[in-house]
């Protein structure tokens, strides 16, 4: 039954739409993209352990650390399998993780949580988030920018579809539990049956992309495309390079630290939304005149910006190049920073279209990136090299929360805090996004001793 999943098994007919490839990565891209609405269920989890905020939001930082530590070691199995084996271990991996946490809920074992949702739900994000990019490519070698990024615009939405779907639940599961009132908590019971029903429909809707995904036969080209105008194109290379020279490169490892820099910045500002505008317009340590409700409201603004960035920016890339357009999430970026720092508070709107601008650069970067690869390192392995590249999503989503919680627990207490409290944080901010900005600059073309030659190609197929 398992051989139905083989990449042999997957190969599109002839005629096949490629536009129906997409489809079947966002129903996985939008299901693993819960991982950015677990602070909807942070109180509640806060409550039923008798934990602190560190404890649980540890599970968080564990998820992450495992997708990108999956992505990196899985990246090479994902290449030589094909994507519909891929994904169907991710939905595997991502239900188990749901209802291993259930269980730990039950139970009050935190640790079966941080087990169940961190790290089998991490190595299923991990596999999930790259199993449909190096498909995706295969089939729009016109457009790669505009393919990867409707598919990885659904992880940027999944937090909007989940959150809602949170809180009706927990509100359908508990009667006590408001979903309005964002110090609502729920009781265990609401959490275990929220878990266990997440984990099953999430399953169902990834096994509709791992039903649907294909890949073209070999030399397959899209109408009207000619291949040899690829080469018209700076940085844009028509040879292969493995995963395995990749990483050996100069041009891998800058990638690397401009990836670091552009994802640890967006973090510090979407781990911290909330209260971060509440905060901003606070009268000298006194009461906020940004209510709670409308802090909510702004995280989900947020997230529109964080998706609409993923498609628009990914998209624009196509036109204007790579590396031009990181030059542009690198370069504003540092200026909108800046502006947020010593001016945010001026206005509530000044402060929502800066934080908006910027997280749309912090999503745009995520969907360019696979691109950038292809373009450098050619589709041969452009999957696995793009797993060992989310290494730097895991250190970032380590380092930003790091470097602005250590800022503010420096400024005062949760609740006091005033705008000027977030400067530090957010000129260090600036400072990162320079270093990145100096590195996408000095990106160049892959050498020739790394591409593969045609016979070493064929013998590692």
């Amino acid at each position: 039954m398992l051989s139905a999943l083989d990449r042999k098994h997957s190969v599109a007919p002839p005629g096949f739409s490629r536009w129906l490839i997409p489809p079947a990565a966002l129903s996985v891209h939008l299901c693993i993209g819960q991982v950015y609405a677990t602070s909807v269920y942070k109180n509640s989890f806060i409550a039923h352990f008798d934990a602190g905020q560190t404890a649980v939001g540890i599970i968080f930082s564990i998820a992450i650390v495992m997708l990108g530590l999956s992505a990196a070691v899985g990246g090479t199995w994902v290449e030589a399998n094909g994507p519909r084996k891929a994904m169907f271990v991710s939905a595997c991996f991502w239900a188990a993780g749901f209802l291993v946490a259930a269980l730990g809920i039950g139970t009050k074992q935190l640790w079966l949580v941080y087990l169940g949702y961190g790290v089998l739900g991490g190595i299923g994000l991990g596999i999930g988030y790259i199993s449909p990019v190096s498909t995706l490519i295969k089939w729009f070698p016109d457009r790669p920018g505009l393919a990867t990024g409707l598919a990885i615009m659904g992880f940027g939405g999944g937090a909007l579809i989940a959150s809602p779907l949170s809180r009706q639940l927990l509100s359908f599961y508990d009667g006590g539990y408001d979903p309005d009132v964002s110090t609502s908590v729920a009781s265990g019971g609401a959490l275990v049956a929220l878990f266990l029903t997440l984990g099953i429909g999430y399953f169902a809707v990834m096994m509709f992309g791992v039903l649907n995904i294909r890949v073209p036969e070999q030399g397959w080209v899209p109408a009207g495309f000619d291949p040899a105008s690829v080469r018209e194109k700076p940085l844009v290379t028509t040879a292969s390079v493995s995963a395995a020279n990749a990483i050996r490169t100069r041009s891998f490892w800058l990638l690397w630290i401009v990836l670091f820099c552009n994802v640890t910045a967006g973090i510090g500002i979407l781990e911290q939304a909330s209260p971060m505008i509440q905060d901003f317009f606070r009268e000298d340590g006194g009461k906020s005149t940004v209510a709670v409700a409308a802090a909510s409201g702004f995280v989900g603004l947020l997230s529109l910006f964080n998706m609409a960035g993923r498609f628009v920016w990914s998209s624009t890339s196509d036109l204007i190049g790579r590396k031009r357009i990181y030059l542009v999430y690198l370069g504003v970026g540092m200026i909108l920073y800046a502006l947020l720092a010593s001016v945010g508070h001026a206005a509530v709107a000044l402060f929502v279209l800066l934080a908006g601008i910027i997280l749309s650069f912090y999503g745009g970067g995520f969907a360019t990136v696979p691109a950038y690869l292809r373009d450098l390192f050619g589709t041969y392995q452009v999957g696995a090299i793009h797993g060992r590249l989310l290494t730097a999503w895991s250190a970032a989503g380590v380092a930003g929360p790091l470097i602005v919680n250590g800022f503010l627990d420096a400024q005062g207490k949760p609740g006091t805090l005033t705008a000027s409290a977030y400067q530090p944080a957010l000129f260090t901010m600036v400072g990162l996004l320079l270093v990145g900005f100096v590195a996408n600059l000095l990106v160049q073309p892959v050498p020739e001793r790394y591409h593969e030659r045609a016979g070493e190609k064929e013998a590692v197929a």
